[in-house]
Order: structure tokens, then C-alpha cells, then sequence
């Protein structure tokens, strides 16, 4: 007996499977980009098995919902920081690529410099290493401050102005005018989030305007960040990163990223690894 099938229903089925197929390449495109921090539409195509066009359309797609960064160079993750993280959220992440990184950074300070630290627990580690040291020390961190006061050798200052509670650091045109009139060996930056596209950035204004002026007068200028934070971007930025002397970042920094990086204006330093 024949069996007639409603067309409709054949192109439903159709229609659905091909949503399915869309949506599992949509999931595949996003896997990948969360281990690799900028791909192109040729390296897609060759690990999704689908033509350029497709992917292309996928691409697009995923631009519109806010996802992704499609720039000339391949496409990103789109990582916004909307908002300071507090110092005992980030206490504890990638703890030993911090102490890694200070470790390093601490060998760039020879005694009797005046040294700039910025907030963040990335710099309570590099003060950790520099207690050895005979050392003029300005910060805007109130716990890098009080742990440096404890040690003879070192003349702390700390720019003063309001504390912003989310990093228990001065923030304000007080120790912003204080920067500015100072002219120190070395300043050390921290962040949130940096990339070669946007620099380094900061989900504040007041943040940013401090961070700016931190190294605004430095003969070295040092980015300290670890490879997480690559990628991800915020609203205000600092700097971009071709104003800075060096960066010093972890190994686990993806290696399309590190040949990115390489033979720029600056420094570029992995520790561990």
C-alpha cells in the first residue's frame, strides 16, 4: 500500500535538522574559541568541516548576538568585564602565575629605586619580593602599604584620595596630582583585562585615570597580567599596549597570541611553564 507523506512535513523535518546541524556548528565555532584567542575563517573551516561561506554566515550571526569580535585579523571571544572584581574574589586565581610573574618582576628593581606599584593581588606578590630592598615605594594600595610600612628599608607613600572599596585602593584627582608630579625609576600596572586591539582596560573611569597616571612619568612602564585576562576587555582604557616597556605574563599565553606579541615595541616576557 503506498503511503502519500505531506510535503510540508518533509520540509519541516528538513528545516529542523538543518537548525540542529546550524546550532551544533554554532556550539563547535564557540569551543574553539574559548581555547584559542583569535582564529580565522580558514582555521574554522578546517577544523569544523564546512565551506567558508558557512562559516562566514555563522560568524555573522554570532556578531549579531554580541558574542564574538570580528576585526581583520580573524575573530575573538567578546570578554567584557562589566564591573571591578573585589580583592578576595581574586585573591585565589592563578595564584602561582602570580607569584610567578612577581617573582620575575622583582628582578627588574635595583635597590634605591622609586618604584610605582599599582593595586591588585598580582602587586601584593611583587611586594612580597621586594622586601629585601632599599626602596622608595608609591602606591595606591592600602594593603601593599601597610605590609611595606612594616620594613625599615623601605619609605612608603600612598597616593591618598578615596577608597574605592571593590580594591581597597585610593582612587580621585588627590593622588592622581601626586602621580603626575613625581618621576620614578620604574612603575609596575596592573589590570583586569589586556589585549593588542584595546589595550589595557578597566571597568571604571576613576580606575582608568589612576592607572594612567601611575606610569604617566616613569622611565619603565611594566604590565603585570596574567594570560587569563588576555582577550577580555572593558569599558575604559589605559593604555595601549605600545606604550608600555614590557608585559610580563604567564607561558600558558596561547601561542597564535605570543607570535602576535612578539617583536613589538615592548618587552615581552613568559615565566613558568
Amino acid at each position: 500500500m503506498d503511503i502519500a507523506v505531506d510535503p510540508t512535513l518533509t520540509d519541516a523535518f528538513r528545516m529542523s535538522g538543518d537548525k540542529v546541524k546550524g546550532q551544533s556548528r554554532l556550539d563547535q565555532i564557540m569551543d574553539y574559541l574559548k581555547s584559542h584567542n583569535l582564529v580565522t575563517v580558514e582555521e574554522l573551516v578546517s577544523v569544523i568541516d564546512a565551506s567558508p561561506a558557512t562559516i562566514r554566515r555563522d560568524l555573522i550571526k554570532l556578531d549579531e548576538q554580541g558574542v564574538i569580535s570580528r576585526s581583520h585579523g580573524g575573530v575573538t571571544l567578546n570578554r567584557f568585564i562589566p564591573s571591578q572584581p573585589t580583592t578576595n574574589e581574586k585573591q585565589h586565581r592563578n595564584l602561582q602565575e602570580k607569584q610567578a610573574i612577581a617573582r620575575y618582576a622583582a628582578t627588574l628593581v635595583t635597590p634605591g629605586s622609586a618604584v610605582v606599584l599599582d593595586a591588585g593581588t598580582t602587586m601584593l606578590e611583587l611586594a612580597r619580593n621586594l622586601t629585601h630592598l632599599p626602596l622608595r615605594v608609591i602606591t595606591a594600595d592600602l594593603q601593599i602599604a601597610l605590609f611595606l610600612s612594616e620594613f625599615k628599608q623601605i619609605e612608603v607613600t600612598i597616593i591618598g584620595g578615596r577608597i574605592d572599596d571593590s580594591s581597597q585602593s585610593c582612587i580621585g584627582e588627590h593622588g592622581r596630582r601626586l602621580l603626575r608630579n613625581i618621576y620614578p625609576d620604574i612603575a609596575f600596572i596592573s589590570c583586569n583585562s589586556w589585549s593588542l586591539d584595546k589595550g589595557v582596560t578597566t571597568p571604571t573611569e576613576e580606575k582608568a585615570g589612576v592607572k594612567q597616571d601611575l606610569g604617566a612619568n616613569a622611565s619603565r612602564r611594566v604590565l603585570l597580567a596574567d594570560s587569563s585576562k588576555y582577550g577580555a576587555y572593558s569599558l575604559f582604557c589605559v593604555t595601549p599596549l605600545s606604550d608600555l616597556t614590557d608585559i610580563i605574563t604567564d607561558s600558558a599565553l596561547a601561542p597564535d597570541v605570543q607570535a602576535q606579541l612578539k617583536g613589538k615595541t615592548f618587552n615581552l616576557t613568559l615565566v613558568g611553564g
